[in-house]
């Protein structure tokens, strides 16, 4: 009888585990055939010649070269000032808008009327959900050079003089126009982060006399960890990959990559090279490069947010 007891409570905990397992099983398949498969061809690409010539004509012509692409990749004159505009553009977007921006947008619309909120929050959401095209389209429309560009329409108006803002204020334009899309995630995330926190403890600290400045750093903040590093995390490995309105608006120029971040460089070298040849070889090393990066960025943010107590169990002190 005991033996039986003790096998059955053997046997029990598994029981749970298979179940989890099961579920989680197709979501590991595609993981792997939709993630890790693909990145580790990325890999082994990046160390071959593999181009628009080879590629078309016979790919067992592909020669494995080692870490040529990446002595290349680090001896390019230009990737210095990519990778500086990449750490410019991510640092900027993300502290002002897609993390700052997020907050300051869930906090204000989280201490006003609930329909009025939810309108505010609502019109946030609508240039993410604009396509593309048409949305760079209306801002290039928007700094267009005179006579058709709407804001040199205004300064004409206001009888100001013309300004250039396609050469002199680009990376200005850049970043609100990646900005102002990046907002609605952390917005959302953060509003229903604010709107959980208990009653009880908002109405205990009214009652201890705070300000609406002390209730958000000592009450909101502090319960707003697990957000934030998911937000910061998310919105960093997000900008860091995102080139898409940025090739539309401005294609990495005016000029000489005055606004080509990283993405962008794997995706011209890789896919749309300015000389004709696809270098797939080469485009690999910079996505390579970039997956390490943000691998980095995300370990480091987990360290910073000490994510094993966020994920902890409670502790229970004994009275």
């Amino acid at each position: 009888m005991n033996m039986n007891t003790s096998a059955r409570a053997r046997t029990a905990p598994t029981r749970p585990n298979l179940t989890a397992y099961a579920f989680l099983a197709p979501v590991a398949i595609l993981v792997v055939l939709f993630f890790i498969i693909p990145a580790l061809l990325v890999i082994y690409i990046s160390m071959t010649d593999l181009a628009t010539a080879n590629f078309t004509s016979d790919v067992g012509q592909m020669t494995f070269i080692g870490l040529k692409n990446y002595e290349t990749l680090f001896s390019d004159p230009y990737a210095r000032k990519i990778f500086f505009n990449t750490v410019f553009y991510v640092l900027v977007t993300l502290s002002l808008f897609n993390v700052g921006g997020a907050l300051v947008v869930a906090l204000l619309t989280a201490h006003i009327n609930r329909r009025a909120g939810f309108f505010f929050r609502a019109l946030w959401l609508l240039p993410r959900l604009m396509t593309s095209t048409v949305y760079i389209l209306m801002w290039e429309r928007m700094v267009a050079d005179p006579p058709y560009g709407i804001l040199n329409q205004l300064f004409g108006v206001a009888g100001y003089g013309t300004v250039a803002f396609n050469t002199n204020h680009i990376w200005t334009f850049v970043i609100l126009v990646n900005g102002i899309i990046g907002i609605s995630f952390g917005m959302i995330i953060f509003t229903s982060a604010i709107e959980s926190i208990s009653k009880d403890i908002m109405n205990a600290s009214l009652v201890d006399g705070s300000t609406a400045m002390q209730r958000i750093r000592y009450v909101i903040l502090p319960l707003m960890r697990w957000p934030l590093l998911f937000v910061l995390s998310y919105q960093t490995l997000s900008l860091l990959t995102s080139y898409e309105e940025i090739l539309l608006f401005t294609n990495g120029g005016p000029g000489v990559y005055q606004t080509e971040v990283w993405a962008l460089t794997a995706f011209h070298r890789a896919l749309s090279n300015y000389f004709g040849n696809a270098q797939w070889g080469y485009g690999s090393a910079f996505a390579v490069v970039l997956v390490i990066v943000g691998i980095v960025l995300a370990i480091l943010y987990l360290r910073i947010f000490r994510f094993r107590e966020l994920v902890s169990e409670p502790k229970i002190e004994n009275l």
